[in-house]
């Protein structure tokens, strides 16, 4: 495929990844910005393309990933924008949340149940929930990929058949 029918087929797609981005993202803003970087992404990626594989199917792949990737470095950051004229931006810390006596109380029991976890299903179940990727749980323990894995999902299990009165 030539860069002029690549960049044809792109743009001729345009209204449906436009539509596509308002429904992941929910806002018409951020679904223009989603748009724009997904076809800068095409664009620039374009020789990583097999001219044999569905193009449609490629470019929808790579915005959601690229929805998916600035959702979790936006929770991540935790950072939250003010809308008043002078847009500051606010970092929410966790002291700043509302706790009645009964969600302390099941926080209390929840941290409780992790901390008792065997330290195998404990330290990746915790790095999971602090937004750690897979990979990243892998790499930084020197685990295999599927073990990381099969030990987060053991340690949800544990979790929930030792915590059903909170479900």
């Amino acid at each position: 495929m030539t860069a002029i029918e690549f960049n044809h087929q792109l743009m001729s797609m345009q209204p449906k990844l436009g539509f596509f981005a308002k429904s992941l993202t929910a806002d018409s803003e951020d679904a223009k910005d989603l748009l724009q970087e997904t076809l800068y992404k095409a664009l620039t990626n374009r020789d990583k393309f097999q001219g044999d594989k569905n193009l449609k199917a490629w470019v929808f792949t790579i915005m959601k990933n690229t929805f998916i990737n600035n959702y979790r470095r936006n929770v991540r950051s935790n950072t939250m924008i003010d809308n008043t004229d002078n847009q500051y931006f606010l970092n929410l810390g966790t002291g700043n949340v509302f706790h009645t006596p009964e969600s302390n109380h099941s926080e209390k029991e929840i941290r409780k149940a992790i901390s008792e976890l065997p330290e195998d299903y404990r330290i990746p179940f915790e790095m999971h929930t602090k937004g750690y990727k897979y990979k990243e749980i892998a790499e930084y323990l020197s685990q295999p990929l599927g073990s990381v894995k099969s030990k987060i999902f053991f340690a949800r299990k544990r979790l929930m058949n030792k915590l059903q009165d909170y479900r």
